[in-house]
């Protein structure tokens, strides 16, 4: 009789919705064996009803102590046979402790970097016959303003080769903008990339061990992470269920020319709101960066509501089967989040956002605070039945009294 799977999950209860990927696991019958540095006794009970069991380590950063705890569960289960957290932040270690631990059922250390740096993406985009927006190792202000004249002018993105979001990004508009990126630069690579006028589309996929889809979803984002964190905007976006034909193509070419399999993964695209010479017309796409992850924060939540589905389970299918065993629902909704920064004023209070759409609220809380910046503090998250009413929600909540 053979053995249950054993699944490593680093970091189970962040985001705390997180603890869905354990449970459908743990439902699969696979030993769940987390490992993090939160207490047990923290943890939600959902999630430590779905672990086998929980190593606790000081720090998730300290690799040695990370990598004793898998010793560990190696010696008290067996070899692992799957090691993820599903998290943009440990995707490196995850590689490292697959490599030492032979696990071979995810990258490894030696491929990371093509999932991680940004200036790496782009042979994998040009590949899959995907356009995308020229970049250029930073090195000093004269090479910087050789690549600005070549793309045209200003303005131009600088953004880390490696970063998550748009942290340290910076819309560079003029030479005093370029001064002051370099005097402020931290030190680590950077890209200059041409600026592209577009709403963000995300083409997020469960993908089989060929390569092939499970689950596509489509979400939108009006304001750009970086706006919403230079500018202290709120964050709203949603996902649809159907997906435009165009994106879904250019999603399917990007998961085989990225090498993705047995994955959860996050694409991002522009949709050009401009033509851009090079690029494409208004309403193409354009490859902006791939996550080799979950989209963040509760987007698969809102993938169940607008899909009327469970992402979780196709995941957990696919790592115990390989296949996807829930059926298509049928339904095609959308699903809005908007998340809102308490220290703004605001014309509706949240009672007034309860009573209005209180029977539409599928989710309604406060998010962690390392989360503030990019989707805000008190989060809504709410069905709704056309896009028409989707924006009509950010409108109402995000309404602000100055």
């Amino acid at each position: 009789m053979s053995r249950p799977l054993n699944f490593i999950f680093i970091s189970p209860y962040f985001p705390h919705t997180y603890w869905h990927f354990c449970d459908r696991l743990h439902q699969n019958g696979v030993n769940v064996l987390g490992i993090g540095d939160a207490p047990y006794d923290s943890l939600e009970q959902p999630l430590k009803n779905a672990l086998t069991e929980y190593y606790r380590v000081n720090s998730l950063e300290n690799y040695d102590e990370v990598y004793r705890a898998v010793a560990f569960f190696a010696f008290r289960y067996g070899k692992p046979d799957w090691l993820e957290s599903n998290n943009e932040y440990w995707l490196e270690q995850d590689a490292r402790l697959r490599t030492a631990f032979h696990i071979t059922t995810g990258v490894q250390e030696d491929e990371i970097e093509e999932w991680k740096k940004k200036s790496s993406m782009k042979p994998h985009y040009a590949a899959a016959g995907i356009p995308t927006a020229r970049c250029h190792h930073v090195t000093d202000r004269e090479d910087a303003l050789s690549f600005i004249e070549n793309c045209g002018g200003y303005p131009v993105i600088a953004k880390p080769d490696v970063g998550v979001g748009a942290a340290n990004t910076w819309k560079l508009e003029n030479d005093a903008d370029l001064d002051e990126f370099f005097a402020v630069k931290p030190d680590v690579p950077y890209l200059l990339e041409e600026f592209v006028t577009g709403d963000i589309y995300s083409y997020d996929a469960i993908a089989d061990s060929n390569g092939d889809p499970l689950f596509e979803s489509n979400g939108v984002f009006p304001p750009s992470i970086a706006d919403v964190v230079n500018q202290d905007l709120d964050l709203s976006y949603y996902v649809e269920a159907r997906v435009p034909d165009a994106l879904r193509a250019m999603g399917r070419r990007a998961i085989k020319a990225f090498g993705v399999r047995s994955r959860f993964v996050h694409m991002e695209f522009f949709r050009l709101t401009k033509a851009r010479k090079g690029l494409g017309e208004v309403g193409d796409f354009v490859g902006l960066e791939v996550n080799m992850r979950p989209a963040g924060g509760y987007t698969p939540d809102m993938m169940n509501f607008a899909h009327s589905t469970d992402v979780y389970k196709i995941w957990a299918d696919m790592i115990t089967a390989d296949r996807r065993l829930l059926p298509e629902s049928g339904d095609d909704h959308w699903c809005v989040y908007v998340g809102r920064k308490t220290w703004h004023p605001y014309v509706h209070s949240h009672e007034d956002i309860m009573a209005k759409y209180g029977a539409d609220i599928a989710m309604c809380e406060e998010m962690p605070q390392i989360m503030w910046a990019t989707m805000g503090k008190q989060m809504y998250m709410a069905h709704a039945r056309s896009e028409a009413a989707v924006h009509e929600f950010i409108s109402y909540i995000t309404e602000r009294s100055e």
